[in-house]
């Protein structure tokens, strides 16, 4: 996909787009540690007459860096890209969100309903599923909340600016384990990753995705009660560690049109099994 910088009155941000005009778009939200560049191998695979649009989050990739913690409220993030698309005149679309970006997504979803015509998560939860959280619970304190302790590193004051600055390369190569020390999730993804880690403050600007979630409990306990209206689909990767298989359990009761897919695939599944995921989506966004 081309590359560009849009500048709007909430900042600079980078921008991947698929560049066929005449498509209908496709807003497709990436997570940490990544960047837009997460969705090239998807796009490989998808319907040619899809426009995809994937922009880099504040704080991550291309885009700007901003120090402010509040900047990082994940509504506040869904109000950037709601921003691009206007920018991009862009009215009707899918959206499409992995992982941080799946939040970021559900943010928007709810902030623009009328706007979002079908609906795609990958490995997140969803943040209107109480019973679903309440089983995710449980089974986190089984497992002593170990699969989390990066989060909580992240939290603290200093420590991930003293400590990975310098050591972005083997900092951003763990997350993706096995999967991509054998080449499953491509060297050049990992390479682009740890190449935008390296960019000054990101260490920092990258935490506070972690560290504004006490910013952002208040708000999400306000969405209580509320419901997806469009079409979705959730898009699960059946071995992740941390997205466990309660928080796929009760998700009818967040949305009016709910399917869940299942495939044999860790978190960072649109990496690991673009193919497969494309092939999901595809079928998902020809329905009536």
């Amino acid at each position: 996909m081309n590359t560009r910088k849009i500048t709007v009155s909430r900042g600079t941000f980078n921008v991947r787009d698929r560049g066929n005009h005449d498509g209908y778009p496709v807003i497709m939200i990436h997570g940490w540690p990544e960047s837009s560049y997460c969705w090239e191998g998807v796009t490989a695979f998808l319907n040619p007459n899809l426009r995809v649009i994937a922009p880099d989050l504040r704080g991550l990739g291309d885009s700007e860096r901003t120090r402010d913690v509040k900047a990082y409220q994940k509504v506040e993030l869904a109000k950037d890209v709601i921003e691009i698309i206007d920018a991009l005149g862009i009215d009707e679309f899918y959206l499409v969100g992995h992982d941080w970006g799946g939040i970021v997504a559900q943010e928007l979803a709810f902030l623009i309903p009328h706007r979002v015509k079908k609906f795609v998560i990958l490995n997140i939860p969803i943040l209107t599923n109480v019973k679903g959280a309440e089983e995710v619970t449980k089974a986190l304190m089984a497992m002593k909340y170990f699969p989390m302790w990066y989060q909580y590193f992240q939290r603290q004051p200093i420590l991930p600016e003293a400590m990975i600055k310098g050591n972005e390369d083997v900092w951003v190569r763990f997350f993706f384990g096995k999967k991509g020390r054998d080449g499953i999730i491509p060297k050049e993804a990992l390479d682009e990753y740890v190449r935008c880690y390296s960019i000054e403050d990101t260490p920092r600007t990258a935490a506070s995705y972690y560290r504004s979630m006490t910013l952002d409990a208040p708000h999400w306990a306000t969405l209580a009660g509320r419901r997806f209206t469009m079409p979705s689909l959730y898009i699960y990767g059946n071995e992740d560690t941390v997205i466990i298989p309660a928080n796929i359990t009760h998700l009818e009761d967040c949305f009016d049109s709910i399917k869940v897919e299942q495939i044999k695939a860790e978190h960072f599944l649109q990496e690991e099994k673009p193919q497969e995921v494309a092939a999901l989506m595809n079928g998902f966004l020809k329905e009536s």
